[in-house]
């Protein structure tokens, strides 16, 4: 089974990644465009056609949600009370909890999700929702944490910045006109399709010239601490939360997966924008992307489990 799902997932993942990591190195790809690309029209019309076609209930809803906000809430205890142990700065403190945080559900868990469920409707619905969760999470506490003290009650530009964003839109949409089983017309319904399709492919060649231009550093414990959390205490966290919930079958798997996710992009976009601990930003996304292949393939193992 390993054997296979290394074959037949994580390989495929980290080869499209490693081609965007060549690509970069050969062409200097527009970054800036393959980003927005992927943020305003490929992820948005993958979770709205995911939701469009959910098949989950009121109440799976109601629990993934559950699910996500006990998951970060015991992540954010953790991180704080590491961060006292090791008696980081305050800024210090703020980039090692977004670190644990703050995931790649988007980018990379869309496309896991997609090639262990096999476009299944429920699951990549499912993981939709946790990437919106996590946008919202990005964008509001994330955002808090970096600026801290610098932000002097100002809540304006993180507001603009959220409202912004077309993940949610694209969400509650897609969920809306599924309750009203809604027909979409072809000339709507199939680029949609179409941008869907291409998700994985893009999404992973970007990700791989995104991390790219990270230099690898092996010497900060920090950072080995924060993949351990992530990596290791994230999933632990995902598994008790699914016993506890009595979830089983494909909403227990797409959640356990989910919970395993490595650390964000947007820990290190944020950490540069804010100047706050941009190295050791950058360092857990490599890293905890590089590991991730171990990982997720052991994750992946469990989760056929339930």
């Amino acid at each position: 089974m390993i054997a296979t799902i290394l074959l037949e997932v994580v390989l495929p993942v980290f080869v499209l990644i490693a081609f965007g990591s060549l690509m970069q190195r050969l062409f200097q790809l527009d970054l800036y465009t393959l980003s927005k690309i992927n943020f305003y029209f490929i992820t948005p019309a993958a979770v709205f056609m995911s939701m469009y076609h959910s098949d989950m209930s009121g109440e799976l809803l109601g629990t993934v949600c559950l699910f996500y906000g006990l998951y970060v809430l015991v992540l954010w205890v953790i991180g704080t009370v590491t961060g006292r142990l090791f008696k980081f700065e305050s800024s210090m403190k703020a980039a090692f909890n977004n670190s644990i945080m703050l995931d790649n559900s988007g980018n990379y868990g869309m496309p896991i999700n997609a090639l262990v469920f096999k476009g299944d409707p429920l699951a990549s619905s499912m993981q939709a929702l946790i990437m919106s969760l996590q946008s919202l999470l990005t964008f509001t506490y994330g955002v808090i944490a970096i600026q801290g003290a610098k932000l002097k009650g100002n809540y304006r530009s993180m507001i603009i910045g959220f409202l912004k964003m077309p993940v949610p839109y694209a969400l509650v949409l897609g969920l809306l006109l599924h309750i009203l089983k809604a027909p979409l017309p072809l000339f709507v319904s199939q680029p949609l399709t179409y941008a869907q399709q291409s998700m994985v492919a893009i999404a992973l060649l970007t990700l791989g010239a995104q991390i790219v231009k990270y230099p690898l550093k092996l010497y900060r414990l920090d950072v080995y601490v924060s993949m351990f959390l992530k990596l290791i205490i994230g999933p632990a966290i995902g598994c008790a939360l699914v016993f506890a919930l009595g979830l089983k079958g494909i909403p227990a798997q797409a959640l356990l997966i989910a919970s395993g996710m490595p650390t964000g992009v947007n820990t290190s976009i944020l950490a540069e924008e804010y100047k706050n601990e941009p190295d050791f930003a950058a360092q857990t996304v490599l890293l905890s992307t590089l590991f991730n292949v171990i990982t997720i393939t052991g994750l992946i193992t469990l989760a056929k489990a339930f």
